[in-house]
C-alpha cells in the first residue's frame, strides 16, 4: 500500500511523530533501513500532539502507547508508514481491543500489560493493517460481510507491501522475519451488525456500521463517556478512497450518521496518526466532502491510478479518472 503520509501529504496535515530509538532491541535487517536512512515521511517527526497525552509503557519498542481517556489506551505503531493505531477500551469485567494492528510486534503482549481482564477483539475493518495480531485472541467478532469473510484468510502480498523500501521507519522488531510477514489467518468467533451493543462491565459500546472505505467499515461509540472511535472513516491524514472496495456513496451517508453524534461526543479517535480530535472535525468532514463532490478541491496526481485532493484541513486519496 502506499503510505498515508506522502510528501505532499506532509505539507498540508502531517507534523509526524518521531519514533524511540531503540537500536538495541530492534533488527537493522531490512533493506539496510537504519535510523540514519530515514524515508521523508518520517523525517519531520515528532508529532507535538502527542506532548499532551500521558505515555505509558514507555520501554517498549516497537508500539508507543498512550493513555486517551480513563481506561481507554491508544496503542500506536509509528515506525510503519501508516501509523496505525489500535485501542483497548477497559471495562470492570473485560476489555475491548478495537483493531490489532500490522502484526509487525506482539500486540497482545502489550495488552496483558494493560489488562488483566478477558480480551475480546473487534476490527474496525479488515484491511491488514488492522488485523495483523486478530490471531493471537480467542475471541474476535466480526461484521457480518462478505469482504470480512474473504480478508480472514489472511494475506501475504497486502503484508509485503506495508514493509517494502520507504515504509518502515528505524529498524523491525529483532525477532521479526520480513521474509515470513503475512497477515494471519484468524477465526470469527461471531458474527455482529449494525447496533451490536458490547458490555464490558460498567461501559457498553455501540457498533455503528460506517461503510464506504471498506464494505465492513464501523464506528464504536462509548456513549456515556463521549468517545467515538472512527476507524478509518476518519482520521487526521488522506483518507483513503480509491481502492476497488470503497463506495463513495455510502462514504458520504456514513460520515453524515457520524456527524449527526457530534452533539454526544467529547473526543474523536480515529485509526491512523494522532489518536484525538475535537468532535467539531465530524461536521467540518460532511462540508469538506461536499464541496470535494461540487469540484471546489485542489487536486494533484498522487501515484498510478491514484490523485489527492486537499480542501480545507481535509485530503482525500481518490481513484484517478483513466
Amino acid at each position: 500500500m502506499t503510505q498515508r503520509c506522502s510528501v505532499i501529504a506532509l505539507m498540508l496535515l502531517c507534523a509526524l511523530y518521531a519514533p524511540i530509538s531503540a537500536t538495541s532491541v530492534l533488527s537493522p535487517s531490512l533493506s539496510a533501513q537504519t535510523q540514519n536512512e530515514k524515508p521523508d515521511w518520517c523525517k519531520p517527526l515528532p508529532r507535538p500532539e502527542y506532548k499532551s497525552l500521558q505515555r505509558v509503557l514507555p520501554d517498549v519498542p516497537w508500539f508507543e502507547v498512550y493513555k486517551v481517556a480513563p481506561g481507554t489506551f491508544a496503542i500506536y505503531e509509528p515506525h510503519q508508514s501508516e501509523e496505525v493505531i489500535s485501542y483497548l477500551i477497559v471495562g470492570q469485567k473485560q476489555a475491548l481491543l478495537f483493531d490489532t494492528g500490522m502484526g509487525i510486534a506482539d500486540i497482545k503482549k502489550i495488552v496483558s500489560r494493560l489488562t488483566s481482564r478477558p480480551v475480546v477483539v473487534l476490527n474496525s475493518h479488515t484491511h491488514d493493517d488492522h488485523v495483523g495480531g486478530n490471531w493471537q485472541f480467542n475471541f474476535v467478532y466480526g461484521m457480518d460481510t462478505a469482504f470480512t469473510r474473504e480478508n480472514a484468510r489472511g494475506s501475504t502480498a497486502d503484508a509485503q507491501a506495508e514493509i517494502a523500501p520507504g515504509e518502515i521507519c528505524g529498524d523491525l522488531p529483532k525477532r521479526f522475519d520480513p521474509k515470513t510477514y503475512r497477515t494471519k489467518p484468524w477465526h470469527v468467533s461471531f458474527f455482529i451488525h449494525d447496533g451490536f451493543r458490547i458490555k464490558l462491565g460498567g461501559r457498553t459500546v455501540e457498533v455503528i456500521a460506517t461503510p464506504g472505505h471498506t464494505p465492513d467499515e464501523i464506528a464504536l461509540f462509548d456513549r456515556a463517556n463521549g468517545l467515538l472511535f472512527t476507524g478509518d472513516t476518519y482520521y487526521p491524514a488522506p483518507i483513503w478512497l480509491y481502492r476497488p472496495e470503497t463506495d463513495l456513496a455510502a462514504y458520504e451517508k456514513s460520515i453524515a450518521r457520524l456527524a449527526s453524534l457530534a452533539p454526544e461526543v467529547k473526543t474523536v479517535l480515529g485509526a491512523h496518526n494522532i489518536p484525538v480530535a475535537p468532535p467539531t472535525v465530524l461536521p467540518a468532514l460532511v462540508q469538506a466532502f461536499a464541496d470535494l463532490q461540487a469540484g471546489k478541491a485542489t487536486c494533484k496526481p498522487e501515484g498510478a491510478g491514484k490523485k489527492l485532493c486537499t480542501i480545507d484541513k481535509f485530503s482525500f486519496l481518490l481513484r484517478a479518472a483513466p
